[in-house]
């Protein structure tokens, strides 16, 4: 029994280890050159990553998966023979299948002639590969491609690059690796609560008992530690596993119903840690699992665990709470590795005590310094609660809690947070300070900073670092008033003034409900910003965004104030923004069909949802389109991008590949 649970405990860790690592050494470019009149050669690049290789086209039967190039029907040009390998692969005999096989590592080129019908056309399709490198394999996987050719009128060799650098899952990992290790740095905060930091002892105690037999002592330390990361893990897992569904994660960061719970489960958690009242879960909860402790043997340990995960929960309870609805908004991925990386941290102190029990004595006794941490969580509980009424209030339209009220109420708890770390201010279970030591110094200095800083914001300061977590810019008083926004300077720029964009062809739709940041001026409503760019002859920039989505924020907080990217937006585009989270109502007459699910679409956000699942299949946000005036994207679409020098080519490529069709 107990060799199968931990053989059943590594397995899940090593699963979900691999999850955070995905296996993906090939980076695709696509191209052409033109070789003659109406005559062109397709370029397809592979960038592989050192010590990796993909497999040539032929391969013999029984072999590994070969490289493949499918070309989707189209009439506007003829494939002249077949695709070959530009660059030859090296053959060498494969073990694992018994016979030689062609590898390409490092960089390969594969072409294909066509003869084009049209003096400009699109040509789709999709390469097929698998790649492998000395330990692993990844699945056979699939990339789209797509490549705009324009007639030149005279021959060049020179490789025109396609509009798309295919590789999808590295934005992602370093995503998924963030939010590994915030999820982490948030089971460490979850030691120092008072539920959890006054166990540590007790938990050592436990596993020293019959201390004789230090192998059996270390096994029962190791089972207690990966118990906890399992029963963590799990709940990451169902969150995972039912949030697989387009538009559930949306629905469950943005709802009324959610948020409220949040909100209400912050208030009574902070009110708790001031000491109003004690939090206690139902006695049978930890008997139940308690009862198997004292029974002892190796499977004791795993009831260990989990009369300490349940016992924590009164304290870790919010946290992990935030941590599961911040993971189900984002990659299905991310709540099971939210939550395998907090139960790691929350797990590990646990595990190394019991190791190494000698450790303890060096530990900090429990006492008034934990009721301060105690303290501070409240207040941080207190003002993160804030955020979920922003969202419903952003979400419903309801013009209840604008930038400038939120700041307030962060300003005002920063600053009784300070009070209190100096003494000011005492709870109930508070011992005298009788003095203030260099670190609590420090939080008190971090503290007044922040307040200062988040002062700033009530006069027009983006308040980048944190903009992810605020209401949106264009809701501030200062905003309203002011014919004008503060753009942020580059190093060698002083701050600008940055006047409304060019003037609309008509009075947007839905104007009165939603603003675009920084005095650009666009559209809220699909329909309606594809005319006026068909009206003014230029590109149209799809922003599909929402009001809970960090990033949205954040991109328009880093970039969009970018002196030079807010030019472009300004002059070039015709801005259609786009909520997919909004649950305003429409009136029965502008109810949608839906494209993907037949149903109908009552609401802002779920039409403009399906509008981007039905024609850009995709759900992300924030996800910016470049398109023509019938809504067909012009280059690569572009997710969240932090970097203004890509993000600026990207703008400047859509602007050209629509004057040049």
């Amino acid at each position: 029994m107990l060799k199968k649970l931990f053989s059943a405990s590594a397995l899940m860790l090593l699963s979900l280890v691999s999850f955070c690592q995905i296996f993906d050494p090939v980076t695709w470019s696509f191209g052409y050159k033109t070789t003659g009149d109406n005559q062109y050669e397709l370029v397809f690049t592979a960038d592989i990553e050192k010590g990796s290789h993909i497999y040539a086209m032929h391969i013999s039967e029984g072999g590994p998966i070969p490289t493949s190039f499918t070309f989707f029907p189209d009439d506007s040009y003829i494939l002249v023979d077949s695709t070959f390998e530009f660059t030859k692969p090296e053959v060498k005999l494969d073990e694992a299948f018994g016979f030689k096989v062609g590898t390409l590592s490092n960089k390969a080129e594969f072409r294909q002639k066509i003869t084009g019908n049209k003096p400009t056309f699109i040509v789709k399709g999709e390469v097929n590969f698998m790649a492998c490198n000395n330990t692993t394999c990844s699945p056979p996987k699939s990339v789209e491609f797509k490549i705009n050719i324009t007639q030149s009128s005279s021959q060049t060799s020179a490789v025109k690059p396609a509009n798309i650098n295919e590789k999808p899952v590295i934005r992602g990992n370093r995503g998924l690796l963030g939010f590994f290790l915030l999820s982490m740095l948030a089971g460490f905060a979850g030691i120092l609560t008072p539920c959890v930091f006054p166990m540590i002892p007790m938990t050592v105690a436990f596993f020293t008992r019959g201390s004789e037999n230090r192998s059996k002592s270390i096994l029962k330390a190791v089972i207690f530690g990966i118990s906890i990361i399992l029963i963590y893990s799990l709940l990451g897992i169902i969150v995972s596993l039912t949030s697989a569904g387009a538009g559930f994660a949306n629905a469950l960061s943005t709802h009324w119903i959610p948020n409220i719970l949040f909100f209400i489960l912050f208030i009574v958690f902070s009110a708790s840690f001031f000491g109003a009242f004690e939090i206690i879960l139902p006695n049978s909860w930890v008997s139940g699992a308690d009862s198997k402790v004292d029974k002892g043997g190796m499977l004791a340990a795993f009831f260990m665990g989990l009369t300490t995960v349940i016992v924590s929960f009164s304290c870790t309870g919010p946290i992990v709470g935030a941590l599961l609805v911040e993971a189900a908004s984002g990659d299905v991925l991310r709540p099971s590795i939210g939550m395998f990386g907090f139960g790691l941290a929350f797990a590990l102190p646990f595990t190394i005590f019991a190791l190494f029990p000698s450790i303890l004595s060096k530990m900090p006794r429990s006492g008034g310094w934990l009721n301060s941490v105690k303290i501070v969580l409240g207040f941080i509980m207190l003002a993160f609660s804030m955020k979920f009424l922003s969202t419903i209030d952003g979400v419903y339209s309801l013009g209840l809690i604008s930038r400038d009220p939120f700041i307030a109420i962060w300003i005002v708890i920063s600053i009784l947070l300070g009070l209190y770390l100096l003494g000011k201010i005492k709870f109930s279970h508070d011992s005298d300070l009788t003095h203030i030591s260099p670190f609590r110094l420090f939080l008190v200095i971090s503290v007044f900073t922040f307040a200062t800083y988040l002062f700033t914001g009530l006069f027009g300061a983006p308040l980048k670092a944190i903009s992810a977590l605020l209401p949106s810019q264009e809701t501030s008083w200062f905003a309203e008033k002011q014919n004008i926004t503060i753009s942020a300077p580059s190093p060698n720029q002083s701050l600008q003034t940055i006047p409304f964009g060019s003037v609309l062809c008509s009075e947007p739709k839905y104007g009165d409900k939603f603003s675009l940041p920084y005095g650009l001026k666009g559209y809220f409503e699909y329909e309606q910003g594809l005319a006026c760019a068909k009206e003014s002859g230029k590109p149209v920039l799809i922003d599909f965004k929402g009001h809970a989505c960090a990033n949205c924020k954040l991109m328009e907080a880093k970039v969009w104030s970018d002196p030079e990217v807010l030019q472009r937006l300004r002059d070039n585009f015709v801005i259609v923004s786009l909520y997919a989270d909004d649950r305003t109502s429409l009136p029965e007459n502008e109810w949608k069909i839906s494209a993907v699910d037949g149903k109908q679409k009552k609401t802002i956000g779920k039409v403009n949802e399906d509008i981007e699942i039905s024609k850009y299949k995709t759900n992300a946000l924030p996800l910016y389109i470049i398109t023509d005036h019938e809504g067909n994207p012009l280059n690569e679409p572009m997710p969240a991008n932090f970097n203004i020098s890509e993000y600026k080519r990207w703008l400047d490529e859509g602007v050209k590949l629509f004057n040049e069709k």
